[in-house]
């Protein structure tokens, strides 16, 4: 994998939940890691749903072999969040490539 390909910058979120000094609960999106990416394949895919026909875009982002990410983390990009829909470990650890979708 080379660096100059690694020209994008991505953070990874998961949900966590929160106490403050009320004791008050709140959930939502912490940051896990922040890392450079390549974009290999953006496009929007069609799925049906009960409703119709609906586009919704499909990106992947290829980064350097890191462990700990979830499928029920989220990566953040350009300021629109994206669903991690599947992490893919390419070769012996060189690298993961996380094929995620839109978030609503």
């Amino acid at each position: 994998m080379r660096a100059g390909k690694l020209d994008k910058t991505i953070t990874i979120q998961r949900r966590g939940e929160t106490v403050d000094d009320y004791g008050t609960v709140s959930e939502g999106w912490t940051d896990v890691a922040t890392v450079r990416a390549q974009v290999i394949q953006s496009s929007t895919e069609e799925f049906l749903q009960a409703s119709g026909t609906t586009g919704q875009a499909a990106i992947i982002f290829r980064i350097r072999w890191r462990e700990g990410f979830e499928v029920a983390d989220r990566v953040t990009y350009r300021g629109q969040a994206f669903d991690l829909n599947e992490i893919k470990e390419l070769g012996r650890r060189e690298g993961i490539d996380l094929r995620c979708l839109a978030g609503e």
